[in-house]
């Protein structure tokens, strides 16, 4: 910012509507963001001396200083060490469009599933996929397992009662489709404050469960035999919904730093939607960096495509600020927002929503009251108040910070007993370690030696789709004490060296 005009202009985005809320420096650091998207900030431009931009807005160095670092934790800025501050170059090219398109992916084959027994074609394949097997104990290493043993039920309890008082024979009747009015509007303030996303109240949809989101979406946005892109390795239930929708899983692979966007724009099976994991990729943990973020929005809105954010377990980051949603950065509304309270709190609740775009809507309500009609209007209402009197984000604060201790125990644990056999990939977030085996470990045989032991040990492959997998297990924590963490590791340990 050169110039008077441009400070002026900072300074009107400083006190935009959907910015008033947040602390000062989440404003600044959005306002920033905003400029440097829209180009007013373009590539290489240097930003002023946190000092010289603190005295201009007249705010304390510190507050500046916070607002740039996240700007540089999400790609929106480089720094560098006695020069200053600059908006990356890479910047530029990638809201421009990426120049180079190189690897094209045909989609596998599919086979028919023979009917048999009286059911549908689609029946035996659902019957033949095996479903999804959630664990109904805690147990070690279930992944996706929130800490439910602490959860303060004392709060949920008295705060049920406040709603049967106030709604009486209410909440004993039918519910909007769309989900219980109160509720939307928290989720869309706690996305809009929490997450950096856009979104108002209008354009929430309160669900039973992230993979019935996932259904949705195949049957709203896919034909029966058509594509959907998946990220490769993927989310094993996200699959099992789309298949179960009678979608075509078109694999697309992830390096470590998440879903290759080349790979997207190289594509030529015809799929509407691309299924992303952008926070936490599923299983490996990858974060999506910035210019990835650009390139898939872009990618979307070029080609009319569908942008599928599944954001389970975004609130547990450990190493610095969560990123910012795509759909935050999705000026062309693409974006299909996917969030779920089971992960949060607990997964009996059996709530989750999404943020969807104006337009569909409408056609997701409908379709949701065909399928389960609405989620009980008193876990709604419940949730609303546990939302609105803060108790929500208190207790991810406080999961936040317990489930990074034990994510530091399960990778010591790992270290401890378990270094010769596997090379775990540190997470940045999330509730579960990814760990490839070494040379010489079988996957298959480890799990049954688990299994011997009394351990249920999720395998990596089964995660993979086509030839090349990466043989491993995916080791959850988040439902164990340190204690736990640290005794079911050695006990593993001997299970599998014995």
């Amino acid at each position: 910012m050169k110039s008077a005009l441009e400070l002026d202009t900072l300074k009107m985005r400083l006190n935009d509507a959907d910015l008033q809320g947040l602390d000062l420096h989440q404003r600044i650091q959005r306002a920033l963001r905003a400029l440097i998207l829209e180009g007013a900030l373009g590539p290489g431009v240097k930003l002023p001396a946190t000092r010289v931009l603190a005295g201009s807005l007249g705010v304390a160095r510190d507050t500046v200083e916070n607002a740039y670092v996240q700007l540089q934790r999400d790609g929106f800025v480089l720094r560098r060490k006695g020069s200053g501050s600059y908006v990356p170059e890479t910047i530029g090219s990638e809201l421009r469009g990426a120049a180079h398109r190189r690897q094209r992916l045909r989609a596998p084959g599919r086979s028919e599933a023979q009917p048999g027994a009286g059911l549908s074609r689609r029946g035996r394949a659902i019957l033949d996929s095996g479903g999804v097997s959630d664990q109904t104990v805690i147990k070690a290493f279930a992944t996706g397992l929130p800490e439910t043993r602490t959860f303060p039920t004392g709060v949920w309890e008295r705060l049920q009662r406040q709603v049967l008082k106030d709604y009486r024979g209410q909440v004993l009747l039918h519910g909007d489709a769309q989900g219980a009015e109160p509720l939307r509007r928290e989720i869309a303030t706690y996305l809009n404050l929490e997450r950096g996303a856009k979104v108002s109240p209008e354009q929430i949809l309160v669900l039973s469960s992230t993979r019935q989101a996932l259904f949705l979406c195949a049957q709203l946005l896919v034909d029966a035999g058509k594509p959907i892109l998946m990220e490769n390795p993927g989310y094993f239930g996200a699959k099992k919904a789309f298949e179960s929708a009678e979608a075509r899983v078109v694999p697309i692979g992830v390096d470590s730093s998440g879903i290759l966007t080349d790979l997207l724009w190289a594509d030529r099976s015809g799929a509407s939607c691309v299924y992303v994991t952008p926070s936490h990729q599923y299983p490996t943990g990858a974060t999506l960096p910035l210019a990835r973020r650009l390139d898939l929005i872009n990618w979307a809105a070029r080609n009319g495509k569908w942008i599928l954010e599944d954001d389970y377990d975004s609130e547990f980051h450990y190493d610095g600020l969560p990123t910012a949603c795509v759909q935050g950065l999705d000026k062309h509304q693409r974006t299909l927002y996917i969030g779920t309270f089971g992960k949060t709190l607990y997964p009996g609740l059996r709530m989750g929503y999404m943020a969807l775009p104006h337009g569909l809507v409408h056609a997701f309500t409908r379709a949701r009251s065909i399928l389960d009609g609405h989620t009980p209007q008193i876990l709604q209402l419940t949730l609303a108040r546990f939302m609105g009197d803060g108790h929500y984000n208190a207790h991810v604060r406080a999961m936040r910070k317990l489930y990074a201790a034990r994510r530091e125990a399960m990778l010591a644990a790992i270290d401890r007993y378990l270094g010769e056999i596997v090379t775990p990939l540190r997470p940045r977030g999330g509730m579960q370690i990814a760990c490839i085996l070494k040379p010489g470990w079988s996957e298959a045989k480890t799990i049954r030696q688990a299994a011997g032991a009394a351990v249920q040990l999720p395998g990596l492959s089964r995660l993979y789709q086509g030839e090349h997998k990466e043989s491993g297990w995916l080791l959850g924590y988040a439902s164990l004490t340190e204690h736990e963490i640290e005794t079911a590791t050695l006990h593993l340990a001997r299970a599998l060296v014995k």
